[in-house]
């Protein structure tokens, strides 16, 4: 056994690509290992901006023997008349490196066929190693990278390679380069080393100014922050994603902290963090009352030598992104915010899809609609048509444009400080979440219908304009805004009809003079693009079922059932789920499927009409579904379509369906369609698998 080191030396990589890449690499030499049948241990993941590398453990002395029988063509296609063998029995054992005294005969599947046994002896680790770059060549960015003459495409330009299968060097060479033994410390406190053997990586670099481990590193940045706060008496609020962008911005992390006049703290809170975070990558700090105070924390890529010097640059840097700050806040308080929103005519939301102001109206009559749906009152539909109607108007403010990052956060500072009704700025600004999977929801009634509004409205008229995502490919963020409109619908468990109230927005469009800015092809598309934006939610429905871990078979059943609410889905889903180890379920599910597919069989559409029931079960049958109408709760009627078991079986056992007279006939199907109907109102039966219950 022994440990191999693959280490790739590369230019600074972007903070945001350096994990991915260290979690791609890892992958990807697991599946070389695998496909060469090289037996190993764990695979440890180093990364830095400077280079991504991985540690195998346990690599074993050679790769396991393969013994493989492989088949040929049928006996009567591999021999002739005469039982020679054919040209086609003869190429098939060339191809395998072999002759046809390797053939033997076996029964396959009924049929005589040609089969040789190949043996490959497994290769030395060393051998097997050599050819690791194609670990290398596999991994994948977003962004790529050609340097020199060559055309091969990476991250970042390749300056050195270290392989190591203990403490021999492994040959692997790619473009031109020679892996070898010597590494790079950091590029301003270390030098180049050369390692021994492999097991010494992480310990020498150490020594030479870098922590290879990103959880080390992490571990470093977070106790000199929490040190340095409780020296200074402060509080910290230590951003995820900011700290893990400052991990891999660093190969060797001292924290410090500066400071900013205190008349900086007169702007909104959310424009000195955004300044701090996004532009300068600072940590803020509060008192014990969260009160903002007028210091940062950083951390540097390197030790604390000349560090006042450091100090001062970076708080200089900062102050001038305040100052701007301070100046786009007092221009834009010197126009309303009619002003404003008259300058979103000027801007295009598309350019097959008109103006932001075109789409705010789309937006200002789908919000009116959903509110009419959930009930508001008069007061509540005019302070919605009011934050619908100035929803976007921040984007043309300077601070906006300034910091980009403050969309919606400043609607909501400007529209109070202007004078607006509170819930009309705290609608704007919850009108962009979620930002992210799993982020934060709207709170507020008018922010989650404003959210809801704005979505959908956005997926409908860029379907009719045919710019659907495919692939990876979604330029506009239309899966980000679905996976919105499913996570409000599903976590505050409204029932909406998705449908209606789109193809209500297409009515309003298409009635309105100028179709809300569409062009005539777009808007004529409109009513055609509900059931392709419809199955587009219940696509992210899928995504997030199977996310968390829901048999297929169940995720069939509710999302291929025409139901018109991604929260009914849910609520299926967990009423499926809740009862799937009931002793009467799968009994239940195959009585009620029986039902359904004699139903869409032979359809019918006539009234049950008692008077024509020829024995008991049919009256019991009729009698004990008739209530099932008046059951709001899933659970509960799911429930009591699994009890309608004993009626189906004793009604199948007394009463023949198909008979001669087709009034009775009728009749009898008629009854069946109401119960088919009931249990379609809790999933498509006929999705679930119950055989394989439990």
């Amino acid at each position: 056994m022994a440990n191999f080191l693959l280490e790739i030396g590369l230019e600074e990589v972007p903070a945001h690509l350096v994990m991915p890449a260290a979690s791609q690499l890892a992958t990807h030499m697991t599946h070389f290992l695998a496909e060469k049948r090289l037996d190993h241990g764990v695979i440890r993941s180093y990364a830095t901006p400077r280079r991504l590398a991985v540690l195998v453990e346990n690599v074993a002395e050679r790769a396991t023997d393969l013994t493989e029988e492989i088949k040929g063509p049928v006996k009567r296609v591999a021999l002739d008349a005469a039982g020679h063998y054919t040209k086609a029995a003869e190429g098939f054992v060339r191809g395998q490196g072999l002759t046809t005294a390797d053939i033997t005969f076996k029964k396959i599947n009924g049929n005589e066929h040609i089969v040789v046994t190949k043996f490959q002896a497994g290769a030395p680790a060393l051998d097997v190693l050599t050819e690791a770059d194609a670990v290398i060549r596999a991994l994948m960015f977003p962004t790529l990278m050609r340097w020199g003459r060559r055309s091969f495409e990476f991250v970042r330009p390749i300056r050195w390679l270290v392989a190591l299968l203990d403490d021999a060097v492994v040959p692997v060479t790619m473009l031109g380069q020679s892996a070898g033994r010597k590494t790079r410390g950091h590029r301003f406190l270390g030098h180049d080393i050369e390692l021994d053997h492999a097991d010494e990586y992480v310990n020498e670099l150490a020594k030479v100014a870098v922590i290879v481990d990103p959880q080390t590193r992490k571990s470093l940045i977070i106790n000199q922050i929490e040190a340095l706060a409780a020296q200074q008496g402060w509080t910290t609020a230590l951003d995820p994603a900011l700290l893990e962008e400052v991990i891999n911005l660093v190969e060797f992390p001292t924290a410090f902290f500066g400071h900013f006049s205190e008349k900086y703290l007169a702007l909104p809170d959310e424009v000195l963090i955004t300044s701090m975070k996004e532009h300068q990558r600072f940590f803020h700090v509060m008192d014990a009352y969260d009160n903002l105070l007028p210091y940062f924390i950083s951390v540097r890529n390197g030790n604390a030598e000349h560090l006042a010097n450091v100090i001062a640059g970076n708080e200089k840097v900062l102050v001038a992104r305040l100052e701007d700050a301070v100046f786009f806040y007092q221009e834009d308080q010197k126009h309303e915010i009619n002003f404003y929103n008259e300058q979103l005519r000027r801007v295009s939301f598309h350019a097959k899809l008109g103006s932001v102001a075109d789409h705010t109206r789309r937006v200002q009559a789908l919000a009116s609609i959903i509110g009419t749906m959930r009930g508001l009152s008069h007061d509540d539909q005019t302070t919605l048509s009011r934050a619908a109607a100035i929803y976007k108007f921040d984007l043309m403010t300077g601070m906006v444009g300034e910091f980009d990052e403050l969309q919606g956060v400043m609607g909501e500072k400007y529209a109070t400080i202007f004078g607006e009704d509170p819930a009309v700025g705290q609608a704007i600004r919850e009108h962009y979440l979620p930002t992210s999977a799993g982020g934060v929801l709207p709170t507020s009634e008018l922010g989650r219908i404003l959210a809801l509004a704005d979505k959908l409205a956005t997926l409908v008229v860029f379907f009719a304009a045919d710019m659907i995502p495919s692939g990876s490919n979604d330029p506009y963020a239309l899966r980000r805004a679905a996976a919105g409109v499913v996570n409000i619908l599903v976590a505050n468990n409204w029932l909406l009809d998705v449908k209606l109230l789109l193809q209500r927005l297409v009515g309003d469009i298409t009635a309105s003079q100028d179709q809300m800015g569409l062009p005539t092809n777009v808007a004529a598309n409109l009513l055609a693009a509900v059931a392709p934006v419809m199955g587009f939610l219940t696509d992210r429905v899928v995504k997030e079922m199977q996310q968390d871990g829901i048999r297929s078979d169940v995720i069939m059943a509710v999302t291929e059932n025409n139901f018109v609410s991604p929260t009914q889905m849910f609520i299926s889903t967990q009423a499926l789920l809740t009862h799937w180890d009931d002793d009467n379920f799968r009994h239940g599910v195959e009585g009620l499927t029986r039902i359904i597919r004699l139903t869409e069989q032979h359809p019918t559409k006539i009234e049950v009409n008692p008077t024509l029931f020829l024995n008991e079960a049919e009256a019991a049958l009729f009698a004990a579904v008739k209530p099932l109408g008046n059951i709001r709760d899933i659970d509960e009627l799911l429930v009591s379509l699994l009890r309608l078991n004993a009626y189906i079986v004793e009604y199948f056992e007394q009463t023949m369906v198909m008979v001669a007279d087709l009034t009775v006939q009728q009749n009898r199907l008629a009854t069946l369609t109401q119960v088919a109907e009931q249990a379609k109102r809790v999933a498509n039966w006929l999705k679930l698998d119950v055989k394989s219950k439990g």
